[in-house]
C-alpha cells in the first residue's frame, strides 16, 4: 500500500504526466476528444428541446433578409449587440491575453485563433508552433494553381482570381475522393478538416501570388519558409516580411477578423454551399464572392477612399468643426458615412479599438496623418449620427480603420484589401465546415413565400 506521501507524489507525476500529454496533442487530437460530447449535447438539445421556441418570425424579418433571425448553428463565435463578438465565450481583451503570440511578437497569432475557434480550448505555444510548422510544410501551390493564377488578365479584380484560385484547389480535395469511394458518415469531419488546414495553408501564396501579378509583376515571390508561421510567410511572400510592425498586425487583423458569427453573408455562403456536401474549396470560394460585394468585404477600402477624400478637401487644418462639416456633405449627398454602423453591434466594434490600442502602441502609427484623421472622426462622427438619425448604430465599425493602416504602411492598393479579408475569414467558416460534417447538420432549406402568400398568411394566421 502507498503512503501518504508516495500517493502524492504518485498523484502529481499522474497529473503532471497528463498535463504535459495534453499541451502537446495535435489538434486532430484535441477534435478527437472534443467531438463526442458536443454530438452528445446536440443529440441532448433535439430530444429535450426540439419544440422550443426560441423566436418569433415578423414580415419584417421575411422581407428584410432574415436580419436578427435566431436560426442558424455555429458554435465558434456568438456576436452581442452590446458588448460584440466572443469567441468560445472568450472576449477580444479575453483572447489578446490568453492566446499564444508568434516568436519574438507580441499580438494573437492566427493558428492559436484557428486553434481556439476548432476546438474551444486555448492552445499551448507548443501546440501553436506545431501547427504553425504543419501549416508552412502543406503551404505550396499545387503547380496547375500557379498556371491558372498566371493565366488571367491583371485586369480582373483580385477577388475574382482568389476565388477561381480557390475553387480550382477541389482537384485536390480529400473529402470529395472519399465521397466518390464511399465513406462511412462518422469520416466526414476528418477528411472535412484534412482540406480545410490545407486550404488554410495555401491561402497566403494564392493570395500573394494574385498581388505579385496585378502589382508588382516583375518582383520574384519568395518560397514559403518552414519556420514562419502563417502571417510571417504571408507577410514575406507579398514583400512586406522586413517590417516587423505590418507583420504584427497582419496577425492582429486576421486572428481577429476570423470569425464574427455565422449570419454575415460570406460565412452564410458556406455554410449553406457546405451544407450541400460540396468540399472545404467550393464552399469557401462561394462565400469568397460574396465578401466580394460593397455591402460586405468591400468596405475597409470605401473607408480609405472617404478619409482620402477627407484629407483632400480639409488639407492639414483637422478640426472638430471641418469634420463635422464633411460628415454633413457626406450625408446630406444622399451618401452613408464608411465604416460607422453595422448589422448587428450597437455599440462601437471591440475589433475596432483593438485596432485603435495597436495604433497607440505604434509611435510611426501615432504620428501618422490618416490614423490622426481616423481618431479625430471617430471623436466626432457618433454625434452627427446620432443627430442625423437615421443610424440604428452611429458607432466605428473595424473598417473604420483597418485598411488605413495598411495604406500607412505603404501597402496602398484598395482593391487589394478584401483579399487580405477573405485569408482571414477562412479561419471561421472552414472551422464551421468541420464542425458541420462533425454534427450531422443537414441540407440547409429554409421555407420562401410570395407576396401573396404573406398577405393570406397574415389574413388567416
Amino acid at each position: 500500500m502507498l503512503s501518504r506521501a508516495s500517493f502524492a507524489k504518485h498523484s502529481f507525476r499522474t497529473a503532471s504526466t497528463a498535463a504535459r500529454y495534453a499541451s502537446t496533442k495535435s489538434l486532430r487530437e484535441t477534435l478527437q476528444d472534443v467531438i463526442p460530447a458536443k454530438q452528445e449535447q446536440l443529440k441532448k438539445l433535439k430530444a429535450e428541446h426540439g419544440q422550443t421556441v426560441v423566436g418569433d418570425v415578423k414580415v419584417e424579418n421575411i422581407i428584410g433578409g432574415m436580419r436578427g433571425l435566431k436560426a442558424m448553428l455555429w458554435e465558434a463565435s456568438v456576436l452581442d449587440p452590446l458588448e460584440g463578438i466572443r469567441f468560445h465565450r472568450l472576449s477580444i481583451p479575453d483572447c489578446q491575453k490568453v492566446l499564444p503570440s508568434a516568436p519574438g511578437g507580441t499580438e494573437i497569432i492566427p493558428e492559436s485563433m484557428l486553434w481556439l475557434l476548432l476546438t474551444g480550448q486555448v492552445p499551448t505555444p507548443e501546440q501553436t508552433r506545431q501547427l504553425s510548422q504543419e501549416l508552412a510544410e502543406k503551404g505550396e501551390l499545387p503547380v496547375f494553381v500557379e498556371k491558372l493564377i498566371d493565366s488571367l488578365p491583371k485586369t480582373l479584380h483580385p477577388m475574382t482570381q482568389l476565388g477561381m484560385g480557390v475553387a480550382a484547389l477541389n482537384h485536390d480535395s480529400s473529402f470529395q475522393a472519399a465521397y466518390e469511394k464511399g465513406m462511412k458518415k462518422q469520416e466526414y469531419w476528418t477528411h472535412t478538416l484534412e482540406d480545410c488546414i490545407h486550404l488554410i495553408a495555401r491561402l497566403p501564396a494564392l493570395a500573394s501570388r494574385i498581388y505579385r501579378n496585378v502589382y508588382k509583376p516583375d518582383a520574384q515571390l519568395a518560397p514559403i519558409d518552414k519556420n514562419l508561421d502563417l502571417v510571417g510567410n504571408y507577410a514575406n511572400l507579398l514583400g512586406y516580411g522586413d517590417n516587423h510592425s505590418l507583420t504584427e498586425y497582419l496577425r492582429l487583423y486576421i486572428a481577429l477578423h476570423g470569425d464574427h458569427e455565422g449570419g454575415n453573408a460570406s460565412a452564410h455562403t458556406a455554410h449553406l454551399v457546405g451544407s450541400t456536401l460540396s468540399d472545404p474549396y467550393l464552399s469557401y470560394s462561394a462565400a469568397l464572392f460574396a465578401l466580394a460585394g460593397p455591402l460586405h468585404g468591400l468596405a475597409n477600402q470605401e473607408v480609405l477612399r472617404w478619409q482620402l477624400a477627407m484629407q483632400t478637401e480639409i488639407g492639414d487644418n483637422i478640426t472638430h468643426e471641418n469634420i463635422k462639416d464633411y460628415l454633413w456633405k457626406t450625408l446630406k449627398s444622399g451618401q452613408v458615412v464608411p465604416g460607422y454602423g453595422h448589422g448587428v453591434l450597437r455599440n462601437p466594434d471591440p475589433r475596432f479599438i483593438a485596432l485603435q490600442e495597436f495604433c497607440q502602441s505604434r509611435p510611426e502609427l501615432r504620428e501618422s496623418p490618416i490614423i490622426k484623421l481616423v481618431n479625430k472622426t471617430f471623436e466626432v462622427a457618433p454625434g452627427v449620427l446620432k443627430e442625423h438619425g437615421k443610424t440604428k448604430n452611429p458607432y466605428p465599425n473595424v473598417d473604420a480603420t483597418s485598411g488605413c493602416v495598411l495604406y500607412h504602411y505603404g501597402l496602398t492598393e484598395f482593391k487589394y484589401y478584401t483579399v487580405i479579408f477573405g485569408v482571414s475569414r477562412a479561419l471561421g467558416a472552414l472551422t464551421q465546415l468541420v464542425w458541420a460534417r462533425a454534427l450531422g447538420l443537414p441540407l440547409e432549406r429554409p421555407k420562401s413565400l410570395s407576396m401573396d402568400a404573406l398577405e393570406k398568411l397574415i389574413k388567416n394566421p
